[in-house]
């Protein structure tokens, strides 16, 4: 750490060490804060988005007065990402798919639709108002489908491609997505359940058995198990970056590397079910993708320059309000009566508000509140975080990449 007066400025140097170890203790004071204030632990805000968006603003507070600025060596942040996305798909397993039948995919491919309008929404209001596409496109299905993850892994690459904001845009959309998700999920799920007065099928013997498929052995992991767990994410991640930068030669753009290495990852998972490579241990990988994400999100807020948003505020704040108010609508006319009118259906259109806005947790949270009101709905609750957590990358990733290819330039 260095410390140096530049013009009367303070300037507050951290190593790439010192860095981390900030955003770790943001990390916890963000878990501390949310603990104790209601409204972030009802409505899911990330405890590193607290964090974060805390130091953000103490740095908005010292370039504003010309007190203080710090910078930064921050050389983990994509390290971590790129983790976490891995991690992501290892736990996508093909069994779980075949479990879901039809409804399964009807749902995905209804999700898949929504995400290609959510960028065409975007897009519509760059010819209307002159937003820049990097920004339209952050506010729409890369953060609400995406969330905090996706909207700061695409802002990098649009701030390398000159877009200096697209983090803290991303950043910003996600978190308002992430809070309406659970503001009008539940609600929503809720009106139509009463409206139309629906109830569980309670003939329904559905196995919902996510948890049986991802249980781990009985036995405890040996040292060696553990680094073979470790390795496995390693490999995926180097082999799924040696991808994606091909990728990127082919389409001549950026390619983000934690597509190929969570698609790496799902075939990595699937063929050691066939084979048995090692033993796949399903918590300990889980935990290491927890953790590494919330360490990425508060190394990536913690860093972004608050005042760098103005002049984009209102552009970005109007594709996001146009974002919840299209899938309002989507989902009470439309995505319900796709799905059967019936009582899975008020339950998944819930779910699809939460991680259609904010993020799988938020669809959880979303049908766990219905759930305990009305009664279980196994469908929504297999098929739902199945499609949220990884099938829905499958049709939003290259459609996005599409129109980032179509309608942004470099500058």
């Amino acid at each position: 750490m260095s410390f140096e007066i530049i013009e009367g400025v303070l300037n507050i140097k951290l190593n790439s060490t010192l860095t981390l170890a900030l955003a770790a203790i943001l990390l916890i004071i963000g878990y501390s804060i949310k603990k104790r204030i209601s409204f972030l632990n009802k409505y899911c805000i990330p405890a590193p988005v607290v964090g974060g968006f805390l130091f953000m603003f103490i740095t908005w507070l010292g370039h504003n007065g010309n007190i203080f600025k710090f910078t930064f060596e921050n050389t983990f942040q994509s390290t971590f990402m790129l983790v976490f996305f891995t991690t992501v798909g290892l736990g996508a397993s093909f069994s779980l798919l075949k479990k879901g039948g039809k409804l399964l995919i009807i749902y995905w491919l209804i999700c898949g639709i929504i995400s290609i309008f959510q960028n065409a929404i975007g897009i519509t209001i760059t010819k209307l108002t002159g937003l820049e596409a990097p920004y339209a496109l952050l506010s729409s299905a890369i953060s609400m489908i995406g969330g905090h993850g996706a909207a700061l892994a695409y802002g990098t690459s649009f701030s390398n491609m000159g877009y200096e904001s697209a983090p803290l845009v991303g950043a910003a959309a996600a978190t308002f997505g992430l809070i309406t998700a659970v503001l009008i999920g539940g609600p929503l799920g809720r009106k139509l359940i009463e409206k139309h007065n629906l109830s569980p099928d309670t003939s329904e013997t559905l196995d919902n058995s996510i948890s049986n498929i991802n249980a781990d052995s009985v036995e405890k992991l040996s040292d060696l198990d553990i680094i073979k767990n470790v390795v496995s994410i390693l490999v995926c991640m180097a082999i799924g970056s040696l991808i994606s930068v091909q990728i990127g030669k082919l389409i001549k753009m950026d390619f983000p590397a934690y597509v190929g290495a969570m698609f790496v990852a799902v075939l990595m998972r699937n063929i050691n079910e066939k084979t048995k490579i090692y033993n796949f241990n399903f918590s300990l990988v889980d935990g290491i993708g927890n953790v590494m994400l919330n360490l990425y999100l508060s190394l990536a807020l913690m860093t972004l320059k608050l005042w760098e948003l103005s002049g984009l505020i209102g552009g970005v704040l109007l594709v996001v309000a146009c974002q919840v108010i299209f899938m309002i609508i989507v989902a009470y006319f439309i995505v319900f009566k796709i799905l059967g009118a019936n009582y899975d259906a008020a339950v998944m259109c819930a779910g699809l508000c939460g991680h259609g806005l904010g993020a799988t947790p938020s669809a959880i949270v979303n049908m766990t509140a219905l759930n305990e009101k009305y009664g279980m709905s196994r469908k929504a609750m297999m098929i739902v975080p199945i499609v949220g957590a990884f099938l829905v990358d499958i049709i939003y990733q290259p459609t996005t990449i599409w129109f980032i290819k179509t309608f942004v330039e470099t500058k």
